[in-house]
């Protein structure tokens, strides 16, 4: 199928609504054979799978069905959105099903419906399913003025339906940014009401995963676009009188002239049971075939890593070089340099106060880390110029700016946003990158930054860009080519983004290969985008928990261990520094005994399991409902199972075992609980805060 509207949000084409939507038609014997099936009450047209129904009655509005079972009543779920209120009614006049044969997606079926409203308007939406992706559904909608006068246009709405209350009620995943870095997965409560905006929420916050998704016990609902490249949509949520609502909008407003046609985006239409896990995995399979698919990350990307952050921005050589022998006997192999190295954000001059030799102590400092067994990292934030920097003074011409002629401003720096479609700005930091990696030796580089998610759309007049969004869309391909760069240098140097407190944009994610928990507020947060990060670019990719000392208590390797994330820290040693370039934690940073004891046990325990490079098994526990939450992973034969609560003293259940006898094991407090059958795999089990365990098959070696 060829996507409509994949290079501009509004797509305005002249003819008539009844074009465009070719794809690769079987022969119409096989089509009529796989027609929908039996009838659906108050039905005029049905588009189906083997799952889901979408039922379209008279009016062009739709409810969703699943195995049978209406989930939704039937409501306006496709609209043309106007100035004094939206278009949602049209007469049903045609409506055909074709089987189809897609070059990237395969086999599948496509309806197509088509009515007509009372304001001159034809509609024409057509639903695509694929055999591979049951469940899941592609829509895309046209609208034509077939009057004779202008209409005024607010935007359109895809997607929309309601879900109605239920005992235990809602939860919602969202994958776009806010400002405020709240919680992706969320309770919906009596006053849920989200915007889920994935174009800038602030100056330097905005993008993100276009999906957001809502759940009951017993179905969930998951809506977003599956364009290949960045769209400005909204994914609103909220709870109604009745239960949950859920659509895809874009409110933009334009004129549609006669004879003019509008295109929306492809959205998708997804249905499930558990959590978000399922519809983020058949997103990325979709988007996969798109041409967005994740790097195979390095071995290193799953080593252990230190990062000097702790001694702050004012750190000494001698602070990291001393730290090096006991992170090193901890386990940690990753060393990573972080801000403070440099001059200031912009010009990425080394400061010589700290190397006076400039280029060869650099050079110094990666040959002594790696002569102490370990790999360095560098930290930088690109596309930030600072006030009084070299660049700014000297290439103004590379920034991005806004409609009337003002800054994008970076907040945590007091930076100024230079354009990631800008030519100069791209060899600026290829050039950068090269240097970092191909002459000072450092093995990987640490990108970081809010900004680093999205932009705003650039009207700077230097940059002659055909549209404004093009610094919208060429982010993701700034990332190739620095990614592409870096890895011309050394293959197996790893690339870790850290868009600080922001939603991944899924478009950056493919010229990834580390991703953290991006500054977590809570070990929620860590485990909670574990499993979302996991669904999105496969269970054993390199997802790390960030330093553990933003999680709960300062000390829950549990979090990230459970669910197969790499292990991170900042401790400081032997002593905390003078100069913290943020608050330090009750008790500090520093390594003191009972720290070091616990430490080296979890990264002993983590290197010995090395979970992240087992399958995460996300589709067996639902993140919002189970109760004690539950991760799981399969590796080597065995299965892995960690539990979280505040506290707990009751029966778990180890979901997912192959048929036959398991032998289980307290990991953490290295204590044999005896045995289970796959078929009655429950286990009381007291704990606080976590539980890890394996369950090895009788007989296997554990």
């Amino acid at each position: 199928m060829e996507p409509m509207g994949r290079r501009t949000v509004l797509k305005l084409v002249a003819g008539s609504v009844a074009g465009g939507m070719a794809m690769a038609l079987l022969p119409k014997a096989m089509a009529a054979a796989i027609r929908s099936g039996g009838a659906v009450a108050g039905a005029d047209a049905v588009a189906q799978d083997t799952v889901l129904t979408i039922a379209f009655d008279r009016k062009l509005h739709s409810s969703l069905l699943v195995k049978g079972g209406a989930i939704t009543p039937y409501q306006p779920s496709e609209s043309l959105l106007l100035a004094n209120g939206a278009l949602d009614d049209f007469a049903l006049t045609d409506h055909r099903e074709e089987a189809i044969r897609d070059p990237r997606h395969g086999a599948g079926r496509q309806v197509i419906v088509t009515g007509r409203s009372n304001r001159h308007v034809e509609k024409q939406v057509a639903v695509t399913f694929f055999d591979s992706l049951p469940g899941f559904a592609v829509l895309q909608t046209r609208y034509r003025n077939s009057g004779t006068a202008p209409l005024k246009v607010a935007g359109w709405r895809n997607a929309a339906h309601e879900l109605a209350d239920a005992p235990g009620g809602f939860w919602s995943f969202s994958g776009t940014t806010h400002t405020d870095r709240r919680d992706w997965v969320q309770p919906v409560g009596a006053d849920f009401d989200q915007r889920n905006k994935l174009s800038m929420d602030s100056s330097d916050y905005g993008g993100g995963t276009p999906v957001a998704n809502i759940w009951r016990r017993d179905v969930g609902i998951a809506v977003g676009h599956v364009e290949p490249v960045v769209r400005p949509l909204d994914l609103p949520v909220k709870k109604t009188a009745r239960g949950a609502h859920i659509a895809v909008e874009l409110l933009q407003e334009f004129t549609l002239a006669p004879g003019e046609t509008l295109i929306t985006e492809r959205t998708l239409l997804a249905v499930h049971t558990g959590d978000h896990y399922a519809p983020l995995q058949q997103y990325k399979t979709y988007m996969q075939a798109e041409g967005l698919v994740a790097p195979q990350a390095p071995a290193s990307a799953f080593a252990p890593i230190w990062c000097a952050w702790g001694y702050g921005r004012d750190f000494t050589i001698k602070q990291i070089l001393d730290t090096l022998p006991k992170a090193r006997d901890l386990g940690f192999e990753w060393v990573v340099m972080d801000d403070g190295w440099q001059t200031n954000e912009g010009d990425w001059r080394i400061d010589k106060r700290k190397f006076p030799r400039g280029d060869a102590d650099m050079r110094a400092f990666t040959a002594e880390v790696r002569r102490q067994g370990m790999r360095p990292r560098l930290w930088v934030a690109p596309l930030a110029a600072d006030p009084g920097s070299d660049v700014l003074h000297d290439h103004t011409d590379m920034l991005l700016l806004d409609e009337g002629g003002a800054f994008q401003t970076v907040t945590w720096w007091n930076a100024l946003t230079q354009c990631p479609a800008y030519q100069p700005t791209i060899d600026f930091y290829v050039a950068l990158v090269k240097k970092i990696i191909g002459d000072w030796g450092f093995e990987g580089i640490k990108f970081d930054g809010q900004h680093l998610n999205a932009v705003a759309p650039c009207y700077n007049p230097a940059h002659k860009h055909a549209h404004p969004s093009d610094s919208v869309e060429g982010l993701a391909t700034f990332w190739k080519a620095i990614y592409d760069a870096i890895h011309e240098a050394n293959p197996q140097a790893v690339v870790e983004l850290c868009p600080c407190g922001t939603a991944f944009d899924f478009h950056n994610l493919p010229a990834t290969d580390q991703y953290p928990a991006s500054d977590p507020t809570s070990s929620w947060q860590v485990r909670s985008k574990g499993k979302s990060m996991k669904a999105l670019m496969g269970s054993r990719s390199s997802y790390a928990g960030d330093h553990v000392e933003l999680s709960d208590r300062g000390d829950d390797f549990a979090s990230s261990v459970g669910i197969g994330a790499v292990v991170s820290t900042k401790f400081t040693w032997p002593k905390d520094t003078e100069h913290p370039s943020e608050p330090l934690p009750p008790g500090g940073l520093v390594l003191n005994p009972q720290r070091e004891a616990l430490w080296r046990k979890w990264v002993t325990l983590y290197k010995q399991h090395m979970l992240p490079k087992g399958e995460y098994r996300g589709e067996l526990y639902d993140i919002g409902f189970d109760r004690p939450e539950a991760h799981a992973i399969a590796k080597d034969g065995a299965m892995y199972y960690t539990f979280y609560a505040d506290s707990f003293n009751g029966a778990v259940q180890l979901r997912g075992l192959a048929p036959g006898r398991y032998r289980v094991r307290d990991l953490f407090n290295e204590v044999d609980l005896g045995e289970v059958d796959a078929d009655a795999a429950k286990l009381r089990v007291t704990f606080k805060h976590f539980v890890l365990l394996q369950a090895t098959p009788v007989g296997a070696r554990a």
